[in-house]
C-alpha cells in the first residue's frame, strides 16, 4: 500500500470557521459547534440512498440466519459497541446477533489505545475467529484508512460475508472492500482531527439508521412501538404493560395478567388480548407470521 499523506485526509484538515477557537467565549464555542452539527445532518441526508441499501443488505442477511458485526477503532469502535449493546433491550435480540469488535479489545472501550488501530493482523484475526459466511460486517473508520478496519473488511469478504463501510472520506481506498460504502462529506472538525465530534455524530446517526431500519423491516416493531423490548427494569416493565393495555385494548389489570401469562413476552401478551387465545396459541400465530405482530393481527 502506498505511503499515506495523513494531512490530506478530510478528517485532518483545519476548519477555517474555527481558526480562532481558543479566542471564543463559551457561548460562541457552543454556537459554532451547533452550526457545524447542522452540517452533519445535511451531509447524512445526502447519503440516505446508500444507507438504505445497507439496511436492505443487513435485513436480508439477518432474515437468513446471519449476524451483524460492527468493527472499528477508537471512537468508531466504541460507537459500534454502543449500537450492539442497545439491540437486545430495544429489539429483543440475542446478544450474539449484533456484535462489536474494537481494536485493542475490551479495554479499549474504557481507555484509549490509539496504536491498536494500526494493527492490521489483529483485525484479521479478530474477525476470522468470529465471523462466518452469511454474516454482515460494518467497518467503521472516520478517516477511511484505518488498517485494523481495512484488514477486517478484507477478511470478511474472503469469508463470503457482505460488507459495509462507514467513513467520512469519500475517497477511502477501503471502499473497494465494501458492498456498500457510506461516506458523508461532513467537512473538517472544529478541532482538527478530533473525530469524536462531527464524525462521531454522523457515525452514530448512520448506525442508528442501520439497526433501526433493519429490525423494523424484520417485524421487531408495531408502528412506532417497541413491542419486542425486554422488560427487565421497572421502566421497561411499565412500558410493556402500557403497550399491552393500548394495543391489546384491555384494562391495566388485565394487561398485567396477560404479561404474566406470556412470561413477559409483550407481543404474545398483545395477541392474547386481541385474539382471546392462550400464550401458546399466540406464540404459534407469531411464529407463522415470522415474528411480526402486524401480520399476526392482520392475518
Amino acid at each position: 500500500m502506498p505511503r499515506l499523506s495523513y494531512e490530506a485526509l478530510p478528517t485532518e484538515r483545519p476548519n477555517p470557521r474555527s481558526r480562532r477557537l481558543d479566542s471564543l467565549s463559551p457561548l460562541e464555542i457552543v454556537a459554532l459547534m451547533n452550526r457545524e452539527d447542522r452540517r452533519v445532518v445535511e451531509a447524512v441526508a445526502r447519503v440516505r440512498r446508500q444507507v438504505a441499501r445497507a439496511v436492505g443488505v443487513i435485513a436480508r442477511r439477518l432474515a437468513s440466519g446471519g449476524r451483524l458485526f460492527f468493527v472499528g477503532a477508537g471512537t468508531s469502535g466504541r460507537l459500534g459497541v454502543l449500537e450492539a449493546a442497545e439491540c437486545p433491550p430495544t429489539f429483543g435480540t440475542p446478544p450474539s446477533l449484533v456484535q462489536a469488535i474494537v481494536a485493542g479489545g475490551r479495554g479499549s472501550v474504557f481507555r484509549s489505545r490509539e496504536g491498536a488501530e494500526d494493527r492490521a493482523g489483529e483485525g484479521r484475526r479478530a474477525v476470522g475467529g468470529r465471523i462466518r459466511a452469511g454474516d454482515v460486517l460494518v467497518g467503521v473508520a472516520a478517516s477511511g484508512v484505518t488498517p485494523f478496519v481495512r484488514a477486517s473488511l478484507a477478511e470478511a469478504r474472503r469469508r463470503r460475508c457482505r460488507t459495509v463501510l462507514v467513513a467520512m472520506n469519500a475517497r477511502s481506498p477501503m471502499a473497494r472492500l465494501a458492498d456498500v460504502a457510506i461516506a458523508p462529506s461532513i467537512g473538517p472538525e472544529i478541532l482538527a482531527g478530533s473525530t469524536r465530534l462531527k464524525a462521531g455524530t454522523a457515525t452514530k446517526m448512520i448506525l442508528n439508521m442501520l439497526t433501526t431500519g433493519a429490525f423494523v423491516g424484520l417485524g421487531k416493531t408495531y408502528g412506532n412501538w417497541m413491542v419486542d423490548l425486554e422488560p427487565r427494569s421497572r421502566k421497561l416493565r411499565a412500558r410493556a404493560e402500557r403497550l399491552v393495555r393500548l394495543l391489546g385494548k384491555v384494562s391495566r389489570a388485565r394487561a398485567r395478567r396477560y404479561l404474566r401469562a406470556a412470561g413477559g413476552r409483550t407481543k404474545v401478551a398483545i395477541l392474547m388480548a386481541r385474539r382471546g387465545v392462550s400464550a401458546r396459541a399466540a406464540a404459534r400465530l407469531l411464529g407463522r407470521a415470522g415474528g411480526s405482530l402486524r401480520r399476526s393481527l392482520d392475518g
